[in-house]
Parts: structure tokens; C-alpha cells; sequence
């Protein structure tokens, strides 16, 4: 198939994994030998300035290869699941009118799942509203807040907790807004990709061991690269904190931390490598509901060749000219 040319079916692989697994590593091999364009779908690779410790793909890799959503906001700046679902299909859009295929790649699962399972469509965040609910707050406590939002929304009351004034407040918010509570608008939901043929894979140490010495391994390699001095560089910023949602990726909030005095440098590899393991341990979760995902070990030394052979026994690569 040819540059330009429009697939007659489109076909999307998802390779989906826990940090550290080697799933860059393996998009970059099938993307060399199938003319497929990698989209990202990772929460901080979208961040500008953050690269060391998100083990961004160089720019030489990146120029070689065609990569999408990286980059694309300021580490200032917000990023959410329903931009992310409008992003990816977009960047899917532009690789199937190339005549090419997207291999979407990384361990941001709510992604995953906000692309093939919908998302609500809630209402923008309404700074009026949002003021009102913090000075509400402010006087009584977000205790109360919770149990005004167990009185219009109980399910969402009983997912959040009572300690959580983020979610806390956008919950209130769109029922202040809508009149609707959130859990009803989150079922009101379809996936973005009803005419994709869809692949999922799963790549991940399957012994769990090794998974958590080769996220050891990398992390110290983070760290030889100049991972704090990166930090360093982005809490010289007047207009960013700890609080921002990019700063409160993993190893970057323990990495401030430390920056700031509040930790040793010992505590704050160990704590960085902890909430790393945590991490791990959540995608991993988030996979196991995914009934469609075929698995392969990160840790087998014919990983490459299983994962072409997967492809073409799942009909992708014959159907779609690769």
C-alpha cells in the first residue's frame, strides 16, 4: 500500500503495558518493519520539558519514526482523558488518510479505556461554580461538601472519598451545572472507535519480580541521565508547582520532594521506586479487565517475533497491506 492511499478497513493496535516493561522499545521494532505511526498514550509524555524522567523517545527516534500526542502542552497546563479521546482520533484520522496504521503505545489506562469504552461528555469546568464550592469549603470543610454529595449523587459519594476535594468538587460542580449527578453522565457513554477493528496486547514481566528490577534499573538510569537537574529546571518556574497535575507524575513528585528540602535523597529514590511499583500494580490491574488483550511475556527473549506473529494471526497485517 502506498503513501496517500486510504485503508478500505481500519485496524488500530493497542499495545498496553506497565511502566518499565519495554513497550517503547518493542513499538519502535514493529514500527521499523510495518508502516505503522506511534500514538502515545501516556499522561506525561504530552508535558513539554519532561523528558528524562518519562523516558521520552529522543528526538532523532522521533524524526525517524512518526510519533503523536507528544509534547503537546505545557508542563503548566492540564491534560484530560476526553482531550486525549479527541487527540487520538484525531492523530488516527491523519495515519489512515497516509495509508497507514496507528500502534497506539503506553500505560496511561484510563486512556485506553476512555478510547474504546467512550466518555461522558460533562461539562467544561465553570470557574464561577468552582469558586463558589471552594469558598463553601473553606467555611465548612470539604466533610460537608461529601455529604452534599451523597445526598444528589450516593454512588459517586461512596467511589470518592471524603479526603479527595478535587473529584470531590467536580462532581458538584457538573450536578450544579447540569442539574444531572455525575454517575449518571458517565453511563451515557460509546466508545470512539465502532468502526475499528481493534487489536489489544498486553506486554508485561510475567513474573512480577522482574518487572519491579528492571523499574529499579530504570530509574537509576533516569538518575545518571540528570533526572533532578531536570526537575530542578522546572521548579525554577514561577507558574508551576507541585500541585500541577504534571508535577504530580511519578518520580517527579518525590523528586520535588527532595528539591524542596522536605526529603532526603535516599527516602526520595525509595519512595520514587515505591510509587512506581504502585503504579505498575495498578495498570496491571486495569489490564486484567480487558478481556480482549492477548498477552505476551516482556521478559521472553522472542518477544519481537511472537508479537509479529500475534499481529498476523490476527489477520491486521495481511488486511491492512502492511
Amino acid at each position: 500500500m502506498g503513501a496517500g492511499q486510504s485503508v478500505e478497513r481500519r485496524s488500530a493496535v493497542l499495545l498496553m503495558g506497565p511502566t518499565g516493561a519495554g513497550k517503547s522499545a518493542l513499538a519502535l521494532h514493529l514500527a521499523r518493519r510495518f508502516p505503522f505511526e506511534i500514538v502515545s498514550v501516556d499522561s506525561a509524555l504530552v508535558y513539554r520539558g519532561m523528558d528524562i524522567g518519562t523516558a521520552k523517545p529522543d528526538l532523532a527516534t522521533r524524526r525517524e519514526i512518526a510519533h503523536h500526542l507528544i509534547d503537546i502542552r505545557d508542563a503548566a497546563a492540564s491534560y484530560s482523558a476526553g482531550e486525549f479521546v479527541r487527540d487520538a482520533r484525531g492523530a488516527m484520522e491523519a495515519i489512515w488518510a497516509r495509508g497507514r496504521q496507528p500502534l497506539l503505545v503506553g500505560g496511561t489506562m484510563l486512556y485506553f479505556h476512555a478510547l474504546t469504552a467512550g466518555i461522558a461528555q460533562l461539562p467544561e469546568a465553570d470557574a464561577r461554580v468552582r469558586g463558589q464550592i471552594d469558598e463553601q469549603a473553606a467555611r465548612a470543610g470539604w466533610g460537608t461538601l461529601h455529604e452534599e454529595l451523597a445526598r444528589v449523587d450516593p454512588a459517586a459519594a461512596a467511589r470518592i472519598h471524603v479526603n479527595d476535594p478535587q473529584r470531590i468538587q467536580r462532581a458538584l460542580e457538573v450536578y450544579r451545572v447540569t442539574g444531572e449527578p455525575i454517575t449518571r453522565l458517565q453511563q451515557k457513554r460509546g466508545s470512539v472507535l465502532p468502526d475499528v477493528e481493534v487489536l489489544e496486547f498486553a506486554v508485561a514481566p510475567f513474573d512480577r519480580a522482574h518487572l519491579h528490577r528492571l523499574i529499579e534499573a530504570r530509574f537509576e538510569a533516569m538518575i545518571a541521565a540528570g533526572f533532578f537537574d531536570e526537575v530542578r529546571a522546572l521548579r525554577q518556574r514561577i507558574d508551576l508547582s507541585a500541585e500541577h497535575p504534571s508535577m504530580r507524575a511519578v518520580g517527579y513528585r518525590q523528586a520535588w520532594k527532595f528539591l524542596a528540602g522536605q526529603c532526603g535523597l535516599d527516602e526520595a529514590k525509595q519512595q520514587a521506586l515505591a510509587a512506581t511499583r504502585q503504579l505498575a500494580k495498578r495498570q496491571l490491574t486495569w489490564l486484567r479487565r480487558r478481556p480482549s488483550a492477548t498477552w505476551l511475556d516482556a521478559a521472553h527473549p522472542n518477544l519481537a517475533s511472537m508479537m509479529v506473529d500475534a499481529l498476523s494471526k490476527g489477520g491486521l497485517i495481511e488486511r491492512s497491506g502492511i
